[in-house]
């Protein structure tokens, strides 16, 4: 049975090929592969990521809360429309992420955040995140707003499941077709496609790992996708057009003074 309630630290890496070809290779005296990566070499997770029409969840976050919180759907693979996915909702506080998914059908899914009617209880559901996800839809008009899909290779430690390191790749994303039965096509999201890692413990990281993560170079950053998708698409698509001086009849050369938003770094 799948795990539906997480709770636990979540510390991201970015990596060029080269430095995840290393850094895995020195991982494996540590970590097994997750049992179907033992079999595939990735496994493919598609989100569809909910937000009310002023992108005020994305925008909330972005502006480094202590709390924040989000709505997605999540399959792996593309699913059929009878198929079971996970409606998830996420919150951070002071650093610890707390993970709580119910399996739903994929039409279940979308009436149910259409209309925040639960759906009729099926042994497949959580009865209790079914509840919490209704009351988080009573105070959110909440709209699919993104599709994001990656590739994804999982890793535990061998000595605790407590520990898992997962690396993501090809990372793509679309604001059309918004739904997971659709195919899992989307532009690229870094054009330079770096491995994304990320370390997920429930309590401290061991001391082999913090001294492999120091050997190699290795330090924490701030990377979101919801949010880097956002800044791509929305904040920077639509950018306010240049404002342009006031000249009068002189010699005085006109110039263009942008309108610039200042950014502010990204808090997953």
């Amino acid at each position: 049975m799948a795990i539906e309630v997480f709770n636990r630290y979540e510390n991201k890496y970015l990596l060029d090929h080269d430095a995840y070809l290393r850094f895995y290779s020195d991982l494996l005296d540590y970590m097994g592969l997750d049992d179907y990566n033992k079999q595939h070499e990735f496994y493919s997770i598609s989100n569809l990521y909910f937000d009310t029409p002023h992108d005020s969840l994305i925008r909330t976050s972005l502006s480094k809360p202590k709390y924040k919180e989000k709505l997605r759907l999540r399959a792996y693979g593309v699913p059929s429309g009878d198929a079971k996915v996970y409606l998830e909702m996420k919150k951070k506080v002071f650093g610890l992420v707390n993970k709580r998914r119910t399996g739903l059908k994929v039409n279940e899914a979308y009436e149910f955040v259409r209309t925040g009617i639960e759906p009729v209880f099926q042994p497949y559901m959580n009865k209790q995140v079914i509840e919490e996800i209704k009351y988080f839809l009573c105070r959110y008009e909440l709209e699919p707003k993104v599709y994001l899909a990656y590739e994804r290779k999982a890793m535990f430690s061998k000595e605790s499941r407590d520990l898992r390191i997962t690396f993501d790749t090809n990372i793509r994303h679309r604001r059309y077709d918004l739904g997971l039965e659709l195919g899992d096509h989307g532009e690229l999201l870094d054009p330079a496609n770096m491995w994304l890692m990320e370390v997920k413990a429930e309590n401290t990281i061991p001391l082999w790992l913090s001294r492999l993560l120091s050997e190699h170079g290795l330090y924490r950053t701030s990377f979101s996708k919801y949010g880097n998708e956002y800044k791509k698409t929305v904040r920077h698509g639509n950018a306010r057009p240049t404002l342009r001086v006031q000249t009068t009849p002189t010699t005085q050369t006109t110039k263009t003074t942008p309108f610039m938003e200042r950014e502010r770094v990204l808090y997953v």
